[in-house]
């Protein structure tokens, strides 16, 4: 009784850390609920079929695969480049401490500073890269975020 309290209160915290991990940076968002799906799965017998967790092992991988992918082609589809895309996740981490005005804010100077002063370009085509590479952000977060809500309502769910 006291086992099974303790283990679906791990899956559930689990599935938070992975809904906070799809938001800050360097936190791996949907691995983490991942992991609170197969506590579920392995300590509560039938409550999540194998084919469901194999299929969202594999929509985890994905999504994690996207993640690294998606922000760097809209960056260099809006003509940014490496500094860009650093400069952006720089200025989210040090953005953090003024959540979540500054994450937005930080992510977008950071992104324009670094393409000013690293990506040799002038002010409007730094503007532009450094939109790109917070639309790359907000895009790879948004699948993310949106991964990690489903797995925990599944999470909650089998509860």
């Amino acid at each position: 009784m006291i086992g099974d309290i303790l283990m679906a209160c791990l899956a559930v915290l689990l599935g938070i850390l992975g809904i906070i991990g799809s938001i800050l940076p360097a936190v791996p968002g949907p691995p983490l609920s991942w992991l609170g799906m197969l506590v579920m799965y392995l300590h509560f017998d039938g409550c999540i079929s194998p084919q469901k967790l194999w299929l969202w092992l594999g929509i985890t991988v994905a999504v994690t695969i996207i993640d690294f992918i998606v922000p760097a082609k809209i960056t260099k589809f809006t003509g940014g480049s490496k500094a860009a895309v650093w400069g952006s996740t720089i200025g989210m981490i040090l953005g953090i401490i003024f959540t979540p005005i500054g994450m937005i804010l930080g992510g977008l100077i950071g992104a324009f500073v670094a393409e000013y002063n690293w990506g040799s370009k002038d002010g409007l085509n730094s503007t532009t890269a450094a939109l790109g590479a917070f639309l790359g952000f907000l895009v790879g977060t948004g699948l993310k975020l949106f991964t990690a809500v489903w797995m925990i309502t599944i999470i909650i769910a089998a509860i």
